[in-house]
């Protein structure tokens, strides 16, 4: 089971659910050329997709970053740049104490400034506004899930491998 920060909504997954939806998204990642070693930025709500795009990306190998979805522009862009990070998994929106807050907005100026990034995936979930993509490099969270298998081997990894990069707080 797993809640979103929308009052009131629950998703229920069951193991089989969720490692098919985790088996999608980690062949959408591979398509979009991440491979083992790549770094991926998630900069998402807490919702079931920020679940599973960190369990894609250490199925293929890959290295993710979670980045609070409250910080702003610079110090994502410092995370970003700091990871070198070649992809950024984002939302639209993301939703707090009532407010609509726009995170693939407050993504649009750090990715400018970080040439690592080759592509952006945004999860629309504000359908009564949909949010505009730049197809020369953003794409649709479930577009990228589209016909993409339920299976996906494990990418072999060492014991000394990194899974993920975590930042401080800055007060800790």
């Amino acid at each position: 089971m797993c809640s979103s920060d929308l009052e009131d909504e629950e998703r229920v997954y069951t193991y089989r659910q969720l490692l098919q939806a985790v088996c999608r998204f980690a062949n959408g990642l591979s398509r979009l050329g991440v491979r083992k070693g790549d770094r991926v930025c998630i900069y998402m709500p807490v919702v079931p997709e920020q679940v599973i795009a960190m369990l894609a990306c250490a199925r293929i190998g890959a290295i993710h970053s979670v980045v609070f979805g409250g910080f702003g522009v610079n110090a994502l862009n410092q995370r970003i740049r700091g990871i070198d990070a070649k992809v950024v998994i984002t939302a639209d929106v993301t939703y707090r104490r009532g407010r609509a807050i726009p995170l693939k907005t407050i993504v649009e100026e750090p990715v400018v400034n970080a040439p690592s990034v080759e592509r952006i995936v945004v999860l629309r979930r504000d359908l009564d506004k949909p949010v505009e993509l730049h197809p020369e490099m953003e794409v649709d969270y479930h577009d990228l899930m589209d016909g993409e298998s339920r299976e996906c081997p494990a990418e072999p990894m060492d014991a000394e491998d990194p899974l993920f990069i975590l930042y401080t707080s800055g007060t800790t």
